[in-house]
C-alpha cells in the first residue's frame, strides 16, 4: 500500500470522501484496513494491528517504513476502525505550541468520553525533550500514540517513549504490491499509455513507494499520450527517480554492511550490486575506496597481500582520472577483494595483541635485546647476549624475545589460505627450530 498516502493532518478524516480534483493518490486511499495494500503482516487478522482492532483495544505504537507504505493511512483507519477521535501532527510544521494545543484537545476530549488518536508523522524529527512531553499523556491515556518515521526508531526516539509503544515495521511495497495499486489506478482512469513493458519499468522505478507510483501515473494520465509508450520512452518522458539514501542514516550503513559482508563471502556479483547502488545513489566515492581498504586489511589481510596496493592504487587512479573514469578503478579493486582468499589473522592478531599489551602494563622487555646507547648500560647487562640473527645459522638465532615474566604468546594464527599457507610453513619450520635450539 502506498502511504495511501502522506495525508495533511488538516484534512478530512478517513471515512470523508475526496475531492473529485484531488491527486490521484488521495482518490486511490483505502477505506478500511481490508483495503490495505502490501502490509498483511501487521494489519492482517493475525497481525498485531489486526488483533487490536478485533479487540476493539489500541496500544501506543511507531510505524516504521520507507516512504509511501501506508504510515499514514493505517494510522487514520486505526482510528476510524475503533471509533477513536483523530488528531494528527508532523514533527516537520509542528511545535512546542502545537503539541499543547493536541494534548489539551485530547484531554478535553477525554472527559467527555471520547478516546483519540494522536498520530505523529516524522516523529524522529521532535528533539529529545519533545519527545518525553509525550509521556505523561500516553501514560495517562489521554492520547494512543501512533507515530510514523523512515528512521530506526532504536537510533531516533527515546528509549523511554519506546519502552510505551510497540514498533511495527512496514514493509517496501513488491512488485505484486505496486501492480496491484496500478491496477486500482486504471480501474479508476483507464488504460495507462504503457506497454506491459514499460508499466514494468515503471514498477520497478517506484522502489516501493506507493505514493510515487501514483504519481507519476498521474503525470501520465495528464500528458494524454497518443500512444503507449515503451520502456526507454517512458525513460525520457519521466525524471529518473534517486533512490532512497541517505548518507548519514540507516540506509547508508545498511548498504555499506551489505556491500562489506559480500566481499567477505566471496560474491563478486553481489559485491558489485550492493558497491553500484550507493555510487548510484550519490554515495562519494572515496568513502568507498576508503572502506575497500578496510576490507583489505581485515578480511583479506596476508592472504593475499596485493589486496591492500590493489586498493590502494585504486584510491590513487580515483583521484588522479576524477569520476565516473576513475570509479573503474574501484570496481576492479571490489572485485579482487571479492575473489581474493579470506583471512582475518591479522585482524584477530591485532586484537589479541592489544588486550595482551593493556593488560601486561610495562613489563621490561628482555636485557638481551634493550637498547645500550652508552658505556653505563652496557655494563650493566643492557644488550648483553643478544645475537645477530643474520651471523646465526640459517638466519635465525631462535632467542627469546619476550618479557621475563611473561611467556611467550601467539596472536598470529595463519590460515591455510592463499600466500598465508606459506606463512604458516614458515612459523612452523621456526617454531621447529627454536625448540632444538632451545632443547
Amino acid at each position: 500500500m502506498s502511504d495511501l498516502f502522506a495525508d495533511d493532518p488538516a484534512q478530512p478524516a478517513a471515512s470523508d470522501e475526496p475531492a473529485a480534483d484531488a491527486p490521484l493518490a488521495d482518490r486511490l486511499r483505502p477505506r478500511s484496513l481490508e483495503e490495505v495494500i502490501g502490509q498483511d503482516h501487521v494489519t492482517g487478522p493475525e497481525g498485531a494491528i489486526g488483533r487490536m482492532v478485533a479487540a476493539g483495544k489500541l496500544s501506543s505504537m511507531v510505524l516504521w517504513g520507507p516512504p509511501g507504505t501506508g504510515k499514514t493511512s493505517i494510522a487514520r483507519l486505526l482510528a476510524a476502525a475503533v471509533g477513536m477521535r483523530y488528531e494528527a501532527v508532523s514533527a516537520v510544521f509542528s511545535g512546542v505550541a502545537d503539541l499543547k494545543k493536541a494534548f489539551a484537545a485530547a484531554e478535553t476530549a477525554r472527559k467527555a468520553g471520547q478516546r483519540t488518536l494522536l498520530f505523529v508523522d516524522e516523529i524522529h524529527r521532535f528533539n529529545r525533550a519533545q519527545q518525553d512531553s509525550f509521556l505523561p499523556f500516553v501514560e495517562s491515556g489521554a492520547v494512543t500514540l501512533v507515530g510514523a518515521t523512515t528512521e530506526n526508531p532504536s537510533f531516533e526516539l527515546n528509549a523511554a517513549l519506546l519502552s510505551r509503544a510497540q514498533v511495527l515495521i512496514l514493509h517496501r511495497l513488491d512488485a505484486e504490491a505496486l501492480g496491484q495499486l496500478l491496477d486500482r489506478a486504471e480501474e479508476l482512469e483507464g488504460p495507462l499509455p504503457l506497454t506491459p513493458e514499460a508499466k514494468d519499468a515503471l514498477i520497478a522505478s517506484a522502489d516501493g513507494d506507493g505514493r510515487f507510483l501514483l504519481n507519476q501515473s498521474e503525470t501520465l494520465y495528464a500528458a494524454n499520450i497518443p500512444e503507449p509508450l515503451d520502456p526507454a520512452a517512458l525513460g525520457q518522458f519521466l525524471q529518473r527517480r534517486v533512490a532512497v539514501y541517505d548518507k548519514d542514516r540507516e540506509g547508508h550503513y545498511n548498504l555499506i554492511s551489505a556491500l562489506h559482508k559480500a566481499v567477505r563471502g566471496s560474491d563478486p556479483q553481489a559485491a558489485l550490486y550492493y558497491f553500484a547502488r550507493m555510487l548510484v545513489a550519490g554515495e562519494e566515492p572515496l568513502f568507498l575506496a576508503r572502506r575497500l581498504i578496510r576490507m583489505a586489511v581485515e578480511d583479506i589481510g596476508m592472504a593475499d597481500p596485493q589486496a591492500l596496493p590493489q586498493c590502494v592504487a585504486a584510491k590513487d587512479a580515483y583521484q588522479f582520472l576524477g569520476s565516473p573514469e576513475g570509479e573503474l578503478a574501484l570496481v576492479q579493486a571490489c572485485i579482487y577483494l571479492a575473489t581474493a582468499p579470506k583471512s582475518n589473522a591479522a585482524y584477530k592478531a591485532q586484537k589479541a595483541a592489544w588486550k595482551s599489551a593493556r593488560d601486561t602494563g610495562s613489563l621490561m622487555p628482555p636485557m638481551n635485546i634493550v637498547n645500550a646507547p652508552t658505556k653505563l648500560m652496557k655494563d650493566v647487562g643492557y644488550g648483553a647476549g643478544y645475537t645477530y640473527d643474520h651471523d646465526a645459522e640459517e638466519g635465525f638465532s631462535g632467542d627469546n624475545y619476550w618479557p621475563e615474566e611473561m611467556e611467550p604468546q601467539s596472536f598470529y594464527d595463519p590460515v591455510e589460505r592463499g600466500f598465508e599457507r606459506e606463512v604458516r610453513k614458515r612459523l612452523e619450520y621456526w617454531d621447529k627450530l627454536r625448540g632444538e635450539r632451545i632443547g
